[in-house]
């Protein structure tokens, strides 16, 4: 995190939000701690968020197509025995489904897992691309505003 903070900030300030877009790529750091170094990175919060937002779901969407066409491949293939995280991911699926996963898998995984891994279960595409677009829209959102919020009330003290 601090490493791409510090990138961030080395920028020149109109490349600034470029950095805030590998920042939102970076499975773990992904929009909602993409938007944080941007704001916090000195990167206007109209910008930040969105930027931050956007590459998270470039990478997310290049990782649910590849899901969706690796999986046909591999239909036939002879089944493996799924990790304790695929299997607990699995269950959560089941429960909650694609909207559930989608808003509460980033939490415990990064986007591009979660996503990918419900398209490996059978969930369609199309589901799991528009209810991850809701997600990290919504995470990037929030922390982005908290990390105004933040910046405001440490500028007041």
């Amino acid at each position: 995190m601090e490493q791409l903070q510090s990138f961030t900030e080395s920028l020149p300030e109109l490349l600034a939000w470029f950095g805030v877009l590998v920042a939102g790529a970076v499975p773990f750091v992904e929009s909602y701690f993409g938007s944080v170094i941007g704001v916090v990175a000195g990167v206007h919060p109209a910008a930040a968020i969105p930027v931050a937002i956007l590459g998270n779901a470039v990478t997310m969407l290049v990782l649910v197509m590849g899901a969706g066409a690796a999986r046909g491949r591999l239909a036939s293939d002879e089944p493996t025995e799924p990790s304790s995280r695929r299997r607990k991911l699995r269950r959560m699926f089941d429960r909650f489904g694609v909207p559930g996963v989608s808003l509460l898998g980033q939490s415990v995984l990064p986007s591009q897992i979660t996503a990918a891994a419900m398209v490996s279960f059978g969930a369609s595409r199309s589901a799991v691309i528009g209810w991850q677009l809701v997600s990290i829209t919504l995470w990037g959102v929030a922390f982005g505003l908290l990390a105004v919020t933040g910046m405001t009330v440490a500028d007041l003290g």
